[in-house]
């Protein structure tokens, strides 16, 4: 499956808000988010080395995006970030990550279309109602009246936010980079 390579020196870069920066050291809240691939799943059951990647939300073939999409700050980019995921699954599985999941405030229906079309090996998780949003305050973004969480991506080690990315810019250089900070960082695999 190919894409069309994204120009992101023409898409407005985010900046660091400071939003996340309060991530780092907290336990994950108890919640439990529906999967694309079945069972709910709450976090905090999660043990090893599991990755979040949170992002605004993922675009479909039949549905225009909302107006200006690309030049909001990190909006641009979420199929292209899950489909480094899913290009560096095996890597990661190398790297001792036990868990890998896409997180958005889309409806499961909606994120199970994207995972069965770009082939993920690994489900997303609905934050339609946004309480893992509200219960870590993630930074977020309001488009055509809908709350949508900003891109960022958290490597968690038996239920503890061990590091925090954000904001996640290129999003399809993401995966790279967490693999980069777990090659670097062999004691939080341990």
């Amino acid at each position: 499956m190919s894409l069309t390579k994204v120009d992101w020196s023409l898409i407005p870069a985010p900046a660091d808000d400071g939003k996340a920066a309060h991530l780092e050291g907290l336990s994950l809240p108890d919640v439990t988010l529906q999967a694309t691939d079945g069972p709910a799943v709450t976090l905090p059951d999660l043990r090893g080395l599991v990755v979040f990647y949170i992002y605004p939300m993922t675009g479909r073939p039949d549905r225009d995006l909302p107006d200006g999409w690309d030049q909001i700050p990190g909006a641009r980019g979420c199929t292209p970030q899950s489909c480094a995921f899913r290009d560096h699954y095996a890597e990661l599985r190398e790297w001792g990550v036990t868990g890998l999941y896409g997180i958005s405030t889309q409806t499961s229906a909606y994120q199970k279309e994207a995972a069965e079309r770009l082939h993920l090996p690994f489900p997303l998780l609905s934050d339609a109602d946004h309480v893992l949003g509200k219960a870590l305050n993630l930074p977020g973004i309001k488009v055509e009246g809908e709350h949508l969480h900003k891109r960022l991506t958290m490597i968690v080690k038996d239920g503890v936010i061990a590091k925090t990315f954000y904001p996640v810019f290129p999003p399809d250089q993401d995966a790279a980079n967490v693999i980069a900070w777990l090659r670097n960082n062999a004691e939080e695999r341990a």
